[in-house]
């Protein structure tokens, strides 16, 4: 820690201040000196301090709006063309040219084995969900990989583990792919087969394509309770029914026409065995599901505070609903450290679940135990980082400004403290200082900052490695395409996924 005193906040309402690193403060002398830049002054947060002239910076006027400057074509197909696309890419491609070998007949195995390239599939596209298999990956990354290896290397297992829904949705599309093509050739060969095979195919195959409608992001995106219902429950239908499908499929013995093959020779084929590896990663989640104490702070009817019990790890997020199996939201934690007694989640109030917290508070709400990790969890790759974020974005950004002091935190929003209250505002003055903290209140400034030229100066004062952005879908966009056309490495909240 810096012996130097506290940066006085009357020093920052002249509109420029000389800001250093206490962390920079041992750098070698070959190394980059910190920059001295123009810091929009940053707003009182003392615990439960009136938001008042006197402890608020004066605001400058509104900076004119610049003209709106055209993307290039390149940074919007490398942005579009992301991690996600690729692996989508190879997966559809490969499964793909299996498909046509297939049906050229050149693939015997394909033939012999058809109900083990669709449950395969499916099976890979549950297990790259499947949150426990997530924090494995995680931390296997940030416990072998963190700060020595190269920042391109560190880049690529950010962005890979992001983007794995990218091997999610490639491998859903070729199971019902892959399952389409046997159902064919089971009615062309139907001779061959009972009724309920043929049945049991169709039936399987449609609940698997409503499945994959019901999780596009069109509708995941703008129908989030539609996508809920409708693909978790879809999909428990579909894969009761890839249960039977399997079992009949496989029990029946075509040279006679009879369900000879039952018993051991069905457990011993590769369809069940796939099958089963796909049930238990689709059920050991909602295992961890609790029904637990919460605490609700209403700072404003724009937001909503819930407190639950016991620390959490930097970089998580936590599904809550009202019901232990339906509808079931991700929300940003916010906690000081494992150590501490409370994380909180800040829910902005949009939908009607967020609503009803306001209207009716729960005094308990369904939670899975066992969180799953976002794309800030990987800031323990980096040496220094930035988490720029707009309203409830917060939520996402602040635990890993808290709980690591290399990380600097840049919030935009509207009228901060009154919206977000006390017990928020609280945790920004313990544990961010004004050194690594920027606030631009919207309301008091008069309006948007320039956003990109506060994150090129701060990202070269910070001499950051990386800057993780929490928005909404325009922010986002402009920040990423701002970032991605300024050379700046950078990871964006995922909307195509």
């Amino acid at each position: 820690m810096s012996n130097k005193p506290a940066l006085a906040y009357n020093d920052a309402e002249k509109g420029t201040l000389d800001v250093r690193s206490p962390q920079l403060a041992d750098l070698g002398k070959d190394e980059k000196k910190a920059a001295d830049i123009e810091v929009f002054a940053v707003q009182s947060l003392k615990k439960d301090a009136p938001v008042t002239p006197s402890n608020v910076a004066k605001p400058p006027p509104a900076p004119a709006k610049p003209a709106k400057k055209k993307t290039p074509l390149w940074v919007l197909w490398v942005i579009w063309y992301n991690s996600y696309r690729r692996f989508f890419t190879v997966v559809f491609i490969v499964n793909f040219v299996g498909i046509g070998f297939a049906i050229a007949g050149k693939w015997p195995y394909a033939a012999k084995y058809p109900g083990a390239l669709v449950v395969g599939n499916l099976n890979v596209a549950v297990l790259v969900r499947n949150e426990i298999f997530g924090r494995c990956l995680y931390l296997f990354v940030n416990t072998c990989f963190a700060k020595w290896t190269p920042l391109w290397f560190r880049l690529g297992c950010t962005s890979t583990l992001q983007h794995l829904g990218g091997i999610h949705s490639g491998c859903a599309i070729s199971g019902v792919a892959w399952i389409v093509l046997m159902v064919v050739h089971q009615f062309k060969t139907k001779y061959l087969f009972n009724d309920s095979i043929l049945a049991f195919g169709v039936i399987t195959t449609v609940m698997l394509f409503v499945t994959i409608c019901a999780g596009l992001p069109w509708v995941r995106n703008t129908h989030h309770n539609v996508f809920e219902r409708n693909h978790r429950f879809f999909g428990w239908t579909s894969l009761g029914m890839t249960w039977i499908y399997t079992i009949v499929t496989n029990a029946y013995d075509t040279a006679d026409g009879k369900f000879d093959h039952i018993g051991r020779y069905v457990v011993q084929q590769q369809a069940f065995w796939y099958t089963v590896g796909m049930s238990t990663f689709i059920v050991l989640p909602w295992i961890c599901t609790r029904h637990a104490k919460v605490d609700i702070e209403l700072p404003s009817p724009k937001v909503a505070v819930l407190r639950f019990e016991r620390g959490m790890q930097q970089g998580l997020l936590a599904r809550i609903s009202r019901s232990a199996v339906k509808e079931y939201h991700a929300f940003g934690i916010i906690s000081e450290g494992t150590h501490a007694k409370y994380h909180y989640l800040i829910c902005g109030v949009q939908g009607d679940f967020t609503k009803s917290l306001v209207n009716d508070p729960p005094r308990r709400i369904w939670t899975r135990e066992l969180k799953f990790a976002g794309v800030s969890n990987t800031s323990t790759l980096y040496k220094r980082g930035i988490r720029i974020c707009t309203g409830t974005g917060l939520g996402a950004a602040l635990s890993t400004c808290i709980q690591s002091p290399y990380w600097y935190l840049i919030w935009i929003g509207s009228d901060q403290e009154k919206t977000f209250g006390p017990t928020i505002s609280g945790l920004i003055h313990r544990h961010v200082g004004p050194e690594r903290l920027l606030l631009w209140d919207s309301k008091v400034r008069g309006g948007r900052p320039p956003t990109m030229k506060i994150l090129k100066e701060v990202y070269d004062y910070w001499q950051a490695e990386v800057v993780f952005i929490t928005s909404n879908y325009v922010g986002n966009f402009e920040i990423q395409h701002g970032c991605k056309e300024a050379g700046i490495p950078a990871f964006g909240t995922l909307w195509d996924f």
